[in-house]
């Protein structure tokens, strides 16, 4: 059907293999132009150290910096669990350094034995919060 609602209908007979053919192209297509959601993790220690902490800092701004999102999980073991505050004290000194390039998407949240936290690109939510705005659509 081109026309449905005109009177009397439009309709156009063609082959139905070829229309899957450039219906499957088409979708490829779109397929290929999308970028995958690409989820990089970096896990670190309630009791990392400064330079360990720093490392894990320019892995996580390289993956950000490429447009990936970075799942920054601090991880704990046996008795550990009752120190969950140094735990989240580990984790916002990760985001403060990494604040000028990615946001925080989620806050931090317990996940079974490991506190996360979801960052993604910083211009990738400027240009998704654009998008919503002139789409009509709140924020």
């Amino acid at each position: 059907m081109i026309v449905p609602n005109a009177n009397p209908p439009v309709a156009r007979i063609t082959d139905l293999g070829k229309l899957k053919y450039q219906d499957s192209k088409r979708n490829k297509a779109v397929r290929k132009s999308q970028k995958a959601g690409v989820l990089k993790e970096v896990k670190l220690s309630f009791k990392i150290g400064d330079h360990d902490l720093n490392v894990r800092v320019k892995h996580a701004r390289e993956f950000l910096d490429k447009g990936h999102k970075v799942k920054a999980s601090v991880y704990f073991r046996g008795r550990e669990m009752a120190h969950k505050d140094i735990g989240r004290a580990v984790l916002q000194k990760l985001l403060d350094q990494l604040k000028e390039v990615g946001v925080m998407e989620r806050f931090p949240k317990m996940e079974g034995r490991n506190l996360a936290v979801i960052l993604s690109p910083k211009g990738k939510v400027n240009a998704e919060n654009k998008d919503k705005k002139s789409s009509g659509q709140a924020v």
